[in-house]
């Protein structure tokens, strides 16, 4: 299994608006989380071993960050053909069954994929309060062995922002696989 590595964007770069439907009917856009201190995005699915791996890690993060300003955002941008986990119903199954606290939501189109760069899962983007990027960059040193984690990115990153300074600027990309993109008709 390929590993691909997320692309880079420039800090500062300004988070694309979007519309997306959750899995429950809702419908989630931007503009919904302006309150946040912070806007943790990230590219997941639930067939990924990556995503798999560091799942419990993202729902600490929701525990742990959610209460102090961090919104918190997962995408699902699969196609799903290939990939039936990566269904609607399977992605409400998994946000029910895991309690997420967070929209995991479904970027059918795959355009919110393509604005925001993503390539793999799970692909993380931190935005300020203004929404612009601040970290786009892997959660922590170890995807597969959470008791080996030596250095924990993503928390500094985000303990960066609430205290009003900027997150580190050597950032390691994010691994994982690749999105499933749409086959050409």
């Amino acid at each position: 299994m390929a590993a691909p590595s997320s692309h880079e964007r420039p800090f500062g770069w300004r988070a694309a608006d979007f519309a997306l439907p959750d899995p429950d009917g809702g419908i989630h856009r931007l503009a919904e989380f302006t309150r946040a201190k912070g806007l943790l995005v990230m590219f997941i699915c639930n067939h990924c071993p990556y995503v798999q791996a560091v799942e419990d890690r993202i729902l600490a993060l929701q525990r742990e960050y959610a209460p102090r300003g961090v919104q918190l955002v997962g995408i699902c941008s699969n196609d799903p053909t290939d990939y039936p986990d990566d269904r609607p119903e399977n992605l409400l199954r998994r946000w029910r069954e895991k309690g997420y606290g967070f929209p995991y939501l479904i970027d059918e189109s795959q355009d919110v994929a393509r604005v925001f760069g993503a390539v793999c899962t799970p692909d993380i983007y931190v935005f300020d309060r203004e929404r612009r990027l601040a970290y786009h960059g892997r959660i922590d040193d170890n995807w597969q062995r959470p008791e080996k984690v030596t250095q924990r990115e993503l928390v500094a990153a985000l303990d960066a922002l609430l205290a009003g300074r900027r997150p580190a600027p050597e950032q390691h990309h994010s691994i994982g696989c690749s999105i499933k993109w749409r086959k050409a008709s």
